[in-house]
């Protein structure tokens, strides 16, 4: 999965793996958060939005179920 960047004050890298419907946002201090069942269309919504940061707090924090994950830099994350 690549992750691709995004142009926001607090998100650096977005990824989504579409077999296992799984949004990887990593944020501006390097931590990685791996969102479930998170649809493609939000996806594709979340990286094409014109504020990345406004429409992560409308549409996917505290509406997806996540969980922090360790990733070595330089290292895909792992699903």
């Amino acid at each position: 999965m690549e992750l691709k960047s995004v142009n926001s004050s607090n998100i650096s890298q977005i990824g989504y793996d579409q077999s296992k419907s799984a949004l990887i946002v990593r944020f501006n201090n390097g931590a990685y958060y791996k969102y479930e069942d998170v649809p493609e269309q939000t996806y594709n919504n979340f990286i094409t939005a014109s504020s990345v940061g406004k429409y992560f707090q409308s549409y996917i924090r505290n509406v997806y179920a996540y969980k922090k994950i360790d990733v070595a830099e330089g290292v895909e994350p792992k699903l």
